[in-house]
């Protein structure tokens, strides 16, 4: 092997190494991934060992983390949902960066900026994370929240502004033959069309056909070669390779397959995610930090303040509680990775000074370094003088639509929660009430509408809306409050479809006899899923696998059934 080779080797071996050793440790003290890459990469980088000199090699590697980050988010992220949210990426996402941008410029001309360079500080600086903050978004429920959604919004148009900002960049520069200059608008049209025009009518039956090939490289590598491709084209074309990922992902929302195609992406994007950051921490100039010190940390904190108090005014306009705006404008206050690419690219053209470039590198930097931290704070005050909110004041809070044909969920636990995400995912109105004021707090930070309440007590469910309520889901910890609330629902709700978790067939029969409509079995559904895996992995076709499973459900239900008669046989004949 030669030198280069044995070179990269070393440099990938010590990548390895700190993800193994240090991530773990951040992960069990809490403070998550994103830091343990962030401080492996400094460990590693100029400034810590030298073990990697070359970073911007690197970089560029774990550039591709954010595309495969990109796609699968638009996986999940069907386009009806996308449309639905149209009014809050241009209403909010592009209030912020212009807002944002303004202030920022405003304060650069204050230090003596040229106006160009100014022009490209403030909407450089005004760019979030999309990796950061969508990685902290994941560790905290996803965008399914209303938090995620607004966070999400403000990302997307950020990201769709990176090209025109880009070209902003070349006008300003006295060299029109930088590639930004090379921008088409018909030709980026034209291409999304038939990018989504494929993805509508050809992609299936092309991926039916390597499916028939029993293949599964073959499968992992059409993948790849998707989302790659998308992303090139996009570049191509001038528009962001992310761009190009996330159209790819919006292309197999629908498909279903998506499902296998998002499992053999996840393992290359938590890799390269996990360099990207630690070319971040590597990135970081502790020459010129120590020089300035007390500069840069008063900028870079300055920035942090000036942009979460955009999101956070934005957020309350449109109608955002206190606490989710909050949680929002922290999330979105550091500068990103498409800044890196804007100032490195406009200090190449010239339009902005080497120095000036460096700063606005480390200030990113440095805010990024600052993020986790940040959120974690705002959270633990929030959970420490942002009391619940009571049903009976939480609800009436509300606007009357959002109480007409809604769940009523009882209990946000283990199962609770889970359901409650799913129905937030697929926008069905719920209102859940948990006693626990803990899990209440962190629920409602994170955007689920959960209330401080007792699910056995008639007068909060009037309060949640039990009159106007389609149906009550009891998910309680506790089983024997479930004896509690059948009745009582069924008592003053004798219409109202009662659906109840159980922990077993005499359970199930239980509360069927005290009035649920249905009862789940968890011992059941969990033996079900289980033999569902074991048979398939036996070689089983699925179809005769689904009808074994169906039915030994039937079965077990009608013998739940047949219980509940018997014991009402049996208190009839006690009567008499």
């Amino acid at each position: 092997m030669n030198e280069v080779g044995a070179n990269y080797l070393i440099d990938i071996l010590a990548l390895l190494l700190a993800t193994v050793i240090i991530v773990p440790i951040f992960h069990s003290i809490r403070l998550g991934a994103i830091l343990g890459y962030l401080t492996a990469g400094i460990i590693l980088g100029p400034w810590g060992l030298g073990i990697i000199t070359e970073v911007d090699k690197i970089r560029h590697l774990g550039e591709f983390g954010v595309i495969f980050l990109l796609f699968v988010l638009g996986i999940e992220l069907k386009p009806e949902k996308l449309w639905q949210m149209r009014h809050m990426v241009i209403g909010l996402g592009l209030g912020q960066l212009l807002f944002t941008a303004a202030i920022l410029y405003g304060v650069a001309i204050w230090f003596g900026i040229s106006n160009k360079s100014a022009i490209i500080v403030g909407f450089g600086l005004a760019l979030s994370s999309t990796a950061l903050c969508l990685q902290i978004l994941a560790e905290r429920g996803g965008i399914a929240t209303n938090m995620g959604r607004m966070s999400f919004s403000i990302l997307l148009l950020q990201d769709l502004a990176v090209v025109p900002l880009l070209a902003l960049v070349s006008i300003f520069s006295d060299n029109a033959n930088l590639s930004g200059s090379d921008f088409n608008l018909f030709y980026a049209v034209s291409t999304i069309i038939a990018l989504l025009l494929v993805g509508r009518y050809l992609l299936n039956p092309i991926l039916a056909r390597v499916v028939a090939s029993r293949d599964p490289e073959v499968f992992v590598a059409v993948a790849l070669l998707l989302v790659l491709g998308a992303a090139w084209l996009m570049e191509s074309v001038g528009l962001s390779m992310a761009l190009g990922a996330f159209l790819a992902g919006l292309m197999l929302a629908e498909s279903h397959y998506r499902h296998q195609i998002e499992a053999d992406i996840l393992p290359f994007r938590g890799l390269l995610l996990g360099l990207f950051f630690m070319t971040v921490g590597m990135g970081l100039d502790f020459d010129l930090l120590r020089n300035q010190l007390v500069t840069i940390i008063g900028l870079t904190v300055g920035l942090m303040v000036i942009k979460a108090s955009v999101v956070y005014m934005l957020a309350r306009i449109s109608g955002a509680r206190r606490d989710l705006s909050a949680q929002t404008a922290v999330l979105l206050a550091q500068s990103g990775e498409f800044g890196f690419v804007m100032f490195g690219f406009a200090t190449i053209s010239g339009v902005i000074d080497l120095e000036l470039g460096h700063l606005m590198t480390l200030m990113i930097t440095l805010s990024m370094v600052l993020t986790p931290f940040s959120v974690k704070a705002v959270n633990a005050l929030l959970l420490k003088f942002a009391m619940p909110e009571s049903i009976d004041d939480g609800v009436s809070a509300g606007s009357e639509d959002e109480l007409e044909n809604h769940i009523i969920l009882a209990g946000f636990g283990r199962v609770g929660a889970r359901i409650g995400a799913i129905l937030s995912a697929a926008e069905v109105s719920y209102v859940a009430i948990d006693m626990n004021q803990k899990r209440v707090n962190t629920a409602r930070a994170q955007g689920f509408p959960v209330f401080y309440g007792d699910a056995c007590n008639v007068k909060v469910l009037k309060a949640a809306g039990a009159d106007n309520a389609k149906m009550i889901v009891v998910a309680l910890d506790d089983p024997d409050n479930f004896g509690r609330m059948v009745p009582l629902v069924r008592q003053h709700y004798p219409n109202m479809p009662i659906h109840v978790r159980a922990k077993d067939r005499q359970h199930c029969a239980d509360l069927i006899g005290q009035g649920a409509s249905t009862a789940v079995s968890e011992t059941l559904e969990t033996s079900l899923r289980l033999t569902q895996e074991i048979l398939l992995s036996s070689g089983l076709e699925e179809k005769d696998i689904r009808n074994v499973l169906n039915e030994f459900r039937d079965d077990y239900y009608l013998d739940v059934v047949q219980k509940v008669t018997e014991d009402k046989v049996v208190m009839g004949e006690l009567k008499h």
